[in-house]
Formats: structure tokens, sequence, C-alpha cells
């Protein structure tokens, strides 16, 4: 398997190399140059499998002969050890046709756990090999950073920057990051949005001497290896829902940057018979992108799901990719309006193209309440504000189905305190909650009048030096 830019600059990157890049120097993200297809016969052979067991059936196909199978098996066991469920990702089933897969049984309680569980011992893996340092960068809106430093924490080849936006997070989610005292994390809090935050790392991914030189890599859904495992649980929601493989399946997805949508838009060009239903709050550039073909910013607005408050839908330009049949032409001239002017019209055949697949539904603060207390009203069942955008598009199609649907339960509602009493309901502070926010904390603040460019350069360098340092000593 080869990897490609989606603007078409760089081709025939191995795996190992596409899980150290971030932007492609085109500026274009990396995707399969071909998708592996899935023939129902060996889709009905995998029905029964366990998730796990998915996950070894699956990523060999992205992989390829770089991991042997035996290491990628120990790599896998290893990934999804601290999962507190033997099932890893469970569907509960509720009256009226609710299915709810929780996603929310890693080291954090948020989805990004699945791929980043895979990912940290991807870079393990390759870097001890090659004796070779790399420095991760990445920008969170909530729960890739803390997922991506539990990957990382203590790694001896790896160094991680995290940039999280200062008081645009549930405070249990920026604790799990700033209580991590490792050497090799390094967490900024930002006077800003996550997509601010994305700026600078852009900007450091431009220079292509400066990412070779200092070794530099993303972890969030920027890194295709994200993508590739997150494949997996559409085919393991699939397989559970219809394990006799006879017909079509709704995931309903919380969305915020379509990383998981990606990964889902993966799956269905693989062959998967699956219909995608993106969920997002009050910032709808999905929404709007999706069903009017308007992708164009606006101002991010602040939400009780805070982990999906951004307006710069990134894996967007993914899926442009491939649902049109890979032509990098298209997707090159519309990323260099949309970066010219904040805004760019989508050609109404690729809209048409996509809506075939996705569709989307759009939740407002009150809407995420009311789905939670109507949730738990029923079903005795707490949910967190982002899987609630999911579950408010179930309830509004409910005794419409023509298909069955799956919720994705993308967090738990442990890391939400404040909108879980928002929302009228009980509150449970278990040992883990009081742990965290008793534990010291190590971070730096950089404010909206700082070159964070510069600091962001600054950091690498200091890194780079300290490494040289530990292996001359």
């Amino acid at each position: 398997m080869k990897f490609a830019s989606t603007r078409g600059g760089a081709r025939g990157l191995t795996f190992e190399e596409a899980l150290y890049s971030g932007y492609a120097a085109d500026g274009g993200i990396l995707l399969p140059e071909s998708v592996p297809q899935i023939s129902t016969d060996t889709l009905k052979s995998w029905a029964g499998l366990s998730y796990v067991q998915l996950v070894k059936k699956i990523i060999p196909y992205f992989v390829g002969e770089e991991i042997p199978l035996e290491d990628l098996s120990e790599l896998v066991d290893k990934a999804f050890s601290r999962f507190s469920h033997p099932d890893i990702i469970p569907i509960k089933k509720f009256p009226g046709g609710l299915n709810v897969m929780e996603m929310c049984h890693g080291a954090t309680f948020a989805f990004k756990d699945l791929a980043l569980s895979c990912l940290g011992q991807f870079f393990d893996y390759f870097l001890n090999k090659r004796k070779k340092h790399l420095t991760v960068l990445t920008a969170t809106s909530g729960d890739t950073g803390s997922a991506a430093i539990e990957a990382v924490r203590g790694m001896t080849w790896v160094d991680i920057i995290v940039l999280l936006p200062r008081g645009r997070t549930s405070r249990f989610q920026e604790l799990q990051m700033t209580t991590v005292i490792e050497d090799n994390v390094h967490v900024y809090r930002i006077d800003g949005t996550s997509d601010d935050g994305d700026i600078p790392i852009k900007e450091c991914f431009a220079d292509a001497a400066f990412v070779k030189k200092h070794n530099l890599c993303s972890i969030n859904s920027i890194n295709f290896a994200r993508i590739m495992v997150q494949v997996v649980h559409y085919f393991y929601a699939y397989l559970q829902m219809r394990p006799a493989c006879d017909g079509e399946v709704e995931i309903a997805i919380p969305t915020g940057g379509c990383g998981n949508v990606t990964s889902g838009c993966l799956a269905r060009k693989m062959g998967l018979p699956v219909k995608l239903v993106c969920c997002v709050n009050t910032n709808d550039i999905v929404y709007r992108t999706i069903v009017k073909g308007d992708y164009s910013m606006r101002e991010v607005k602040q939400s009780l799901a805070p982990a999906m408050d951004i307006q710069l839908a990134y894996n967007m330009e993914r899926i442009w990719h491939m649902f049109s049949d890979g032509d990098v032409e298209m997707v090159s001239n519309m990323m260099a309006e949309f970066e010219k002017t904040m805004k760019v019209k989508v050609p109404e055949n690729l809209r048409t193209k996509i809506g075939e697949v996705i569709s989307s539904h759009v939740v407002d603060d009150e809407g995420i309440k009311r789905s939670m207390m109507k949730c738990w009203e029923e079903n005795i069942y707490l949910v967190c504000p982002h899987s609630a955008t999911a579950l408010d598009y179930h309830y509004s199609r409910q005794g419409s189905e023509d298909k069955p649907r799956v919720c994705l339960a993308s967090a738990s509602p442990v890391k939400f305190e404040e909108t879980v009493l928002a929302a009228g309901l009980q509150y449970e502070k278990t040992d883990a909650v009081v742990k965290l926010h008793n534990s010291p904390t190590k971070y730096q603040d950089w404010n909206k009048e700082d070159d964070w460019v510069a600091m962001l350069q600054q950091k690498i360098e200091d890194i780079e030096k300290t490494v040289q340092a530990r292996n001359t000593a």
C-alpha cells in the first residue's frame, strides 16, 4: 500500500512515512493511492469476530508487509490492553430502536483512544527500530490532546506538543492534559479556539526543511493512521447489527473536524453498506457543506459540546477527494480558493455524490440538553453532550427507520460535569474525577498578542537540543 496527497504533490509514500507525516508539503493530507475492496463473502466471514480480531483483519490492508502479522498482533493487543470493557466498544440496545455504541472505555474516556492507542504502538515500533526521535504537534478541541498524550507519555523517542484552547474545554478535559508531568509532554493553553491552534502548526508543516530537520509529525486526524484504525468500528457496528450482511446500516456520528466521518467514508469505499449522518452543534460548517455546498468559515461559537466547537473541518478535503474519484486538480483548486477567501462552493455534482452517502443534522444547546434528559428518563442511561447530538438525530427520526441505526457515543459523560448539571441531571464524582482534580499541573499559557509560530518553532528547537544532548551524553 502506498499513500498520496489529496492535492497530488506527493505520491508513493510508505505506511511508515505516512505515519510520520502531518500536512504534506503541498498543503494536502494523505489517503491511500488505492482503496482495498472487501467482498461480501469476506465481510460475512468476519461476522462474530471481536473488535480486536477485526482490527487485526483490517489494518494489514493498509500496513502491508511493513509490520509482520505476528508483530502487528502484539502491538494491537498491547494498544487495547488498557481498555476497561472486554468488548472495547460494546453496543447498548434500548427500546425504540436506540442502539448506542460506547466508545469511551479507553484511558481518557473518549473515542480518540481507539486509534491513538494504536498510533502510540506504531510509533514505538518503528522509532525503536530506527533509533529516531519524533516531535508530535497537535491542536485539540478537547479529546484529541489527552488521548494523544496518553498514547506517547514517557516514550523515549517521542516528544509531544499540545495546544489546547484555554477556557473552551471542560475542566476535566483540560486537567487530563495539564496534569501529565512526564518530560516528553509539553502542554500550552492558547488564548483562542482549536482552529486558531491549527494555524501555527500548519505553518510549521509548510516548511519542508524544518519538518525534515526536526522530524515533525501530527497525531490528530490529519494523520492517516488515525483514519485507518477508525475504519474498524464501522465494520464492527455493521456486523453487530447485520451479521448476515443483508442490507444497510445507518451510523449517526457526533462530528467536529470530520476525521471519524472520513473513516466511515473510507469504509463505504471499501464496500461496507453504511449510510452516515454528521451530527453537529451550532458550529454548522459541516451541515452547510453537505446540505448546501457552502464550505465557509464563521466565528466559532462556544457550545455545550465543546470538542465539536470548530469551523475548520479539514478532513472535508479528504471527503472531496474520495467522492471525486481522486480529482486532485479540483481538490487543489477548491482548497486554494478556500485558503485565500475562507469560503468555497462545492460543485453540485460532487455535493450530490456525497449526499448519497452522508446527510447531516444540527443540534443547538437546548436540543443537547433535551436529548440527554430524554435518554435518562427513558433508559436511566447518561450520555455526554457530544453523543447527545447523535441521539437527537435518532429521536427526530424515531419510528421512520428503514434500516438499523447506531448512534456513536463518542465520550463519557464523566468528562462534562458542567453540561450534565446544566441538563438537570445528576453528576457523580468517581475516584478518577477526584484524583484528577487533586493532581499537580504542568503547562504554559500563550496569549493572543504572542507570536505563536515563533514560539512553537522555538520549542521544537529546544526539544531537538535536549534530544541531541541526551544522545551524546
